[in-house]
């Protein structure tokens, strides 16, 4: 359900393509690049409730996305060349890396085809606990539940609370308010509350979570094209500041250590889970480095520069939301018009 906000957003970015301020943005910007970062791609669908739809895209739209990227002139490069930019003096060519968070089924059941035709470099970010089929969607479960029922019950802070959700605002607002209280919890907690909602309304969690996942298999013949960068988002792919710093390292090495084993190969890029300002902490930045990593994706927006003046284990993304199908818009974002000239985090 599009909000207000979303639609003031949409018009002034279709206002900044129309007045040319996108043109002259991109002048300044010349030598800065940007990193998409991309989860589902998969056909559009008619639901009336659809609360992860921001983050979904459809094969179409990634196709003509690719081809208008082609078209305005922007080099599209792996995350090695991202490093490599960053800590370059500038060129006159601006870029933009396509990154993939989560390790859907569908990238490779849908958008790798896309990506294939086109011949363009990308990264997948995988939770190495996913294609193992021991990773826990709960973001999935929550809006399948809410999606599916009419009255919702739970215990929360030892009290059971009741939901009448028979209108599909209702169920908006319920997942909005359940998912924000579920990125509180610890990660046990986290574990214990999804598993008592999906048993309460039959939900099995496991094979909710490994059909949306790839396995091994997927990711090794990804992993076996030289345009594809597999990196790492931890194992069990928990919103890291609920984590005690020890805990939240050995997250970032054992992720890392798990998917060289399983893929006989580097793993040299790790993306923070969530990651926004209320998932990761300024030392993360730190442990990522520690962990090995050359590189670190944030999912907080902004632009990357060059000769060094950007965070290596910081890099800002922008996510782009599903929801809108303007490429108009997008062209405005890549001249740096929604960041206001930010340059995310430091």
């Amino acid at each position: 359900m599009p909000s207000y906000s979303r639609v003031l957003t949409g018009l002034g970015l279709e206002f900044a393509y129309f007045s040319g301020l996108t043109l002259l943005r991109e002048r300044a910007l010349r030598g800065t690049g940007f990193i998409m970062r991309l989860e589902r791609v998969r056909p559009r669908r008619n639901e009336g409730f659809q609360p992860l739809k921001s983050g979904e895209i459809t094969p179409e739209f990634l196709d003509r996305m690719i081809g208008a990227l082609k078209k305005w002139r922007f080099d599209i490069v792996s995350m090695d060349e991202v490093c490599r930019r960053a800590v370059t003096l500038a060129s006159s060519k601006r870029f933009v890396c396509l990154t993939f968070d989560g390790g859907y089924k569908d990238l490779i059941t849908a958008a790798y085809p896309v990506l294939l035709k086109h011949g363009v470099p990308f990264t997948v970010y995988v939770p190495t606990a996913f294609p193992d089929g021991l990773g826990e969607a709960w973001w999935l479960a929550l809006a399948h539940v809410i999606g599916r029922e009419d009255r919702v019950s739970l215990v929360i802070d030892r009290r059971e609370l009741r939901y009448t959700i028979g209108k599909t605002s209702d169920k908006y607002q319920l997942f909005a308010f359940l998912d924000g209280w579920l990125r509180s919890l610890a990660p046990h907690d986290l574990s214990l509350a999804i598993k008592d909602l999906c048993m309460r309304y039959s939900v099995d969690l496991p094979a909710l979570s490994r059909e949306a996942s790839m396995d091994w298999a997927d990711l090794g013949k990804l992993a076996a094209d030289p345009l594809v960068t597999i990196g790492s988002a931890t194992v069990n792919y928990p919103i890291l500041s609920n984590l005690r710093d020890a805990d939240a390292l050995r997250e970032m090495t054992m992720g890392r250590a798990v998917a060289q084993a399983a893929l006989q190969r580097d793993v040299r890029h790790f993306a923070y889970p969530f990651g926004d300002r209320a998932s990761w902490r300024r030392p993360h930045a730190g442990m990522a480095a520690e962990a090995g990593f050359a590189s670190a994706v944030s999912t907080i927006p902004g632009f990357v520069e060059p000769a060094g003046r950007t965070n290596l284990h910081a890099l800002p993304r922008f996510a782009w939301d599903g929801q809108r199908r303007s490429l108009r818009a997008m062209r405005a974002i890549l001249s740096g018009g929604a960041f206001g000239q930010g340059r995310g985090p430091r």
